[in-house]
């Protein structure tokens, strides 16, 4: 790790410093990575790449006033020791259920995400894992590749269309309402949707509010996961609700790993009971389950929801506007803690 510069402020929160200890746990685009060490030079960098682990993690809570997590990044309760001196975590991503909130709180420490920036960037993630399942793209894209393919024939490689299709929305949400979008005005597809919170208009005609989220899987053709992780969440969609699921629909998760129960989601495409799957999220990033990686009719995508150069250089953007609100007194505009 590199360091910008020395010093540091141990004041109260909101209470700027001259030369505050800020620790960046992974790379992020160069233009914001040069903003960053502009404005702050005791900014420690990741020239490495390679994730901090349990103890660099504590370290850096117990030698940083600001660290600047990604969502790979696990902060547990038992990291938050009495030692803390953090005192503001500006977590590079929408959701946050990486971090224990309720251990910051305690240990007053204020706590930040990315809303809206990556919303038509994981929308956009989440129609592709759509059209791939539904067209077996993986399937022949490694056909392909690997020199198998015997040219073109009636029967080969027959998928599902999507136009015309139902979608099931889980978390209408802002990514939630995109995807819908997308669906229904791009491919004609008919929106049924639920969502624990209060009724969300996702403005699209016909769409339909389910009573429960079984309902939803009950319904859809394909299903679309936008809930946010947490123990709230985790195994929302278990054996039970994939069951419940038409033998010809598709489940797609740009969600959190933790909101699908993968080993029964391999279980069910393996049998046949579930037509196909995409994920761009898994339980324990980056292990992607050997029962999953042998199946043919799930498309796996390594974390790409946001990865474009142009979203991941807005969320570092608003990773500083937080912090700089915060380092000045202001309420930061995007805080959770």
């Amino acid at each position: 790790m590199s360091d910008g510069g020395s010093g540091g402020v141990s004041g109260a929160p909101g209470t700027p410093g001259p030369r505050p200890v800020v620790v960046v746990t992974r790379r992020w685009p160069a233009a914001v990575e040069s903003e960053l060490t502009e404005r702050y030079p005791g900014v420690r960098l990741n020239e490495t790449d390679e994730p901090l682990g349990t103890e660099g993690l504590r370290a850096a809570l117990r030698e940083a006033d600001v660290l600047l997590p990604t969502v790979s990044d696990r902060l547990s309760a038992d990291l938050f020791g009495t030692d803390v001196r953090t005192r503001f975590i500006g977590n590079f991503g929408v959701g946050f259920s990486n971090i224990d909130t309720e251990a910051a709180r305690r240990h007053g420490i204020t706590v930040t995400n990315t809303p809206g920036v990556l919303t038509d960037t994981t929308a956009d993630t989440a129609m592709l894992l759509i059209l791939m399942a539904a067209r077996r793209a993986a399937e022949g894209e490694r056909e392909a590749r690997s020199g198998r393919w015997t040219g073109w024939r009636p029967t080969h490689l027959l998928g599902t269309d999507v136009t015309g299709a139902t979608l099931g929305i889980l978390g209408m949400g802002r990514i939630g309402r995109a995807v819908a979008h997308r669906a229904h005005f791009g491919f004609g597809m008919s929106v049924v949707h639920y969502d624990a919170g209060p009724p969300a208009d996702p403005g699209i005609p016909g769409a339909r509010r389910l009573a429960s989220a079984r309902e939803v899987l009950r319904t859809a053709d394909f299903v679309s996961l936008h809930v946010p992780g947490g123990p709230e969440n985790t195994h929302l969609v278990g054996a039970e609700g994939l069951a419940a699921m038409k033998p010809t629909a598709f489940l797609i998760n740009t969600a959190r790993g933790e909101v699908v129960d993968q080993r029964a989601l391999a279980a069910a495409l393996r049998a046949g009971t579930l037509a196909g799957a995409g994920l761009d999220v898994y339980e324990d990033e980056p292990h992607v389950p050997e029962e999953l990686r042998q199946l043919d009719n799930v498309v796996l995508l390594p974390h790409l929801g946001s990865a474009t150069m142009g979203t991941r250089t807005a969320m570092g953007r608003l990773v500083l506007d937080n912090l700089s609100a915060y380092l000045e007194g202001r309420e930061p505009p995007c805080r959770v803690v």
